[in-house]
């Protein structure tokens, strides 16, 4: 029977990993469904991004932190208005330095673009790639 109790555990482990993933999948492909100009919130900056020549900056790094609330939404508008007809991917802090802020967006075109904002909401650059 100990035998047994082991292929249900590993069944049951097998079937909640894949369960897991579909479920990281499916979120991560709403995320990254929305419109032109639309920006994406807190939740989308767990989904994973593609390291490739569209977006060359990766997924979110560990020792960055996803915007919320105020902050989320004053360097949305910032970024929107500083790259017209551009999606935001994501925003977060700037572990590098450059800023207190960063927007990840692809402008209309789809080239990569980083907006870069200080702690007082002012935008500092707009670095494409």
């Amino acid at each position: 029977m100990q035998n047994g109790n082991r292929f249900t555990r590993l069944v049951a482990a097998t079937a909640i990993a894949v369960g897991l993933g579909a479920g990281t999948y499916g979120i991560a492909s709403a995320a990254s469904g929305s419109s032109k100009g639309e920006a994406t919130g807190a939740a989308d900056s767990a989904a994973p991004v593609a390291i490739n020549s569209k977006q060359p900056w990766g997924p979110q790094r560990p020792d960055e932190t996803a915007l919320t609330g105020d902050a989320l939404s004053r360097v949305r508008q910032l970024a929107l208005a500083k790259v017209p007809g551009g999606t935001i991917i994501r925003v977060e802090t700037d572990a590098d330095g450059n800023a207190a802020y960063e927007a990840h967006m692809t402008k209309a075109d789809g080239t990569p673009v980083t907006v870069y904002v200080d702690k007082s909401f002012a935008v500092v650059s707009v670095e494409s790639r």
